[in-house]
């Protein structure tokens, strides 16, 4: 859906993306992170073609950018950080407009349905100026979505919504994930990203990592089990360092932190050994790291290095 091969954009000499390679699959959710200014929403305008790049290529949807433009912008949807709507003209007069830019078909069905799956049908006949900063998304999202692409880049979906409005808009980010619809998504809300993306990608003007959440902790931290007991006796603690596959241990006060590569078939090892030596385990978890923590040591890390 989305191949960039060293994508770069240099405004007035100041450089805002540089040397971006990047795939994104069919059907994938991709979360794009980074600070303000690290080169979010000027990826999605060159990936879009709204803007055209300084240096590099990439295709949308099968199109190149710079060749295709035409047919790139019809085969995505946009939703901008800020609507943009016409605030005089009720949702309907909205999106009517836009479905007429974008040459639909059955303008009245596209606009029942979309009108409907987000809760706005009833007000439909209202103009936009009276709408909360939460019904402008959701319209906002049926107007991305009318013409049927896709790919939908989502740009900051739920800034600045209220948290009733902020989940509405994430449930149905959720459904149109399930129907197989390709979105990239930028976004500050981490927990958002967490829970909706299969991979993320962390940028701050060049990409510095991409990978699944899960494995991005894996690769950061690796995988550590937490064994809390009643009480840790000598005799547990050397059955623990003599299992070959325990590459660390730490105790605080009666827990144990280890470090394992395969924690699914060491575990059952695990526990078996220590209640043999005596101990009393009362619950076994992995310790897991969210992607805010993530996300915030990749961040410092390319700080660090673009000092050095």
């Amino acid at each position: 859906m989305i191949k960039a091969e060293r994508l770069t954009k240099r405004f007035d000499g100041n450089l805002a993306v540089h040397d971006l390679t990047l795939n994104v699959e069919r059907g994938e959710v991709f979360a794009f992170l980074g600070p303000n200014g690290a080169g979010k929403t000027t990826t999605v305008r060159l990936l879009a073609a709204l803007i055209a790049p300084t240096e590099g290529q990439a295709w949308v949807n099968g199109y190149q950018i710079g060749q295709d433009n035409i047919n790139v912008r019809r085969s995505v949807g946009i939703l901008t950080e800020a609507p943009g709507l016409y605030e005089r003209l009720n949702a309907v007069q909205n999106l009517t407009l836009y479905a007429k830019l974008y040459e639909v078909d059955d303008v009245s069905g596209q606009l029942e349905k979309y009108l409907r799956l987000l809760g706005l049908w009833e007000r439909r006949d209202e103009p936009v100026g009276g709408f909360s900063k939460g019904m402008k998304q959701k319209l906002a999202i049926a107007r991305a979505l009318l013409h049927e692409p896709p790919l939908l880049f989502l740009d900051e979906p739920t800034a600045a919504l209220d948290p009733e409005a902020a989940r509405t808009v994430r449930d149905f980010i959720g459904e149109i994930k399930e129907a197989g619809r390709t979105i990239f998504l930028c976004t500050h809300n981490l927990d958002e990203a967490e829970r909706l993306a299969d991979r993320v990608g962390v940028i701050k003007q060049r990409l510095i990592q991409v990978d699944s959440p899960a494995n991005l902790h894996r690769s950061l931290y690796g995988r550590r089990v937490v064994i809390q007991l009643a009480n840790i006796t000598d005799p547990v603690r050397a059955a623990v360092n003599d299992l070959p596959f325990v590459k660390e241990m730490e105790q605080v006060d009666n827990a144990l932190f280890i470090s394992l590569d395969n924690p699914e078939e060491q575990n059952p090892i695990l526990v078996e050994r220590i209640v043999t030596a005596g101990g009393a385990v009362q619950f076994v978890n992995e310790l897991s790291h969210s992607l805010e923590d993530i996300y915030f040591t990749l961040i410092e890390e390319e700080d660090q290095e673009s000092l050095s």
